[in-house]
C-alpha cells in the first residue's frame, strides 16, 4: 500500500473484527501490567476531584501504619478498562455498549504496587440482534495477591446475516 493510498478506516490496532457470535466462555485478556506510581494517583486525584490525604499525603499514611498512599477504590477498578488492551479494537464494528460492572475490593493497593488485570469470558447470552459478552475481572499485585475480583458486561453485536 503506498502513501496515495492510505484509508483511515483501514488503520486499525487488529485486522479483523470479532462479532458476538465469534467468542467462547474462557477466554481471556490481559492487560498490561501498571505500576502505581505518584503520577498515577496524582492523575486520579485530578480526574476524581477525591481530596482525602489517605489518597495524596504519605506522611498521612505513614502515622496510620500505612507504607504509601492507598489507591482509591475506582483507581484500582479503572485497571480493568478494557481499553488497555485489545478486545475494544476487535468489537469496533459491533460494540453497542458496556452496560454493567461491579467490583470487590480484596485487598488494599499501595504507591509502588504493581498491577496485573485479566479479563475472562465468563457469559455470553445470545439474543436476536445482539448478545451480552460478560467478563470476570481479576486484579493481582506483584506480591501474587488477588486484590480485586468483579465482573463487566457489554452489549455487542451479533454478526450480521449474508443475503
Amino acid at each position: 500500500m503506498t502513501m496515495d493510498a492510505f484509508d483511515p478506516a483501514a488503520h486499525r490496532m487488529v485486522p479483523g473484527q470479532r462479532w458476538f457470535d465469534d467468542f467462547t466462555v474462557g477466554e481471556r485478556f490481559l492487560l498490561p501490567s501498571r505500576t502505581m506510581t505518584d503520577a498515577v494517583f496524582l492523575a486520579f486525584q485530578g480526574a476524581s476531584g477525591d481530596n482525602h490525604p489517605v489518597h495524596y499525603d504519605v506522611e498521612y499514611c505513614k502515622t496510620r501504619g500505612m507504607p504509601g498512599l492507598l489507591a482509591h477504590g475506582l483507581q484500582t477498578l479503572a485497571q480493568t478498562a478494557p481499553g488497555a488492551g485489545l478486545f475494544p479494537f476487535l468489537v469496533e464494528d459491533c460494540l453497542v455498549g458496556f452496560i454493567e460492572q461491579s467490583s470487590k475490593f480484596l485487598k488494599p493497593v499501595f504507591s509502588g504496587d504493581t498491577l496485573y488485570s485479566a479479563l475472562e469470558i465468563d457469559e455470553l447470552t445470545p439474543g436476536r440482534t445482539t448478545g451480552v459478552l460478560g467478563f470476570r475481572t481479576t486484579i493481582h499485585n506483584q506480591r501474587r495477591e488477588l486484590v480485586l475480583e468483579g465482573r463487566q458486561r457489554y452489549l455487542l453485536r451479533r454478526r450480521p446475516s449474508v443475503g
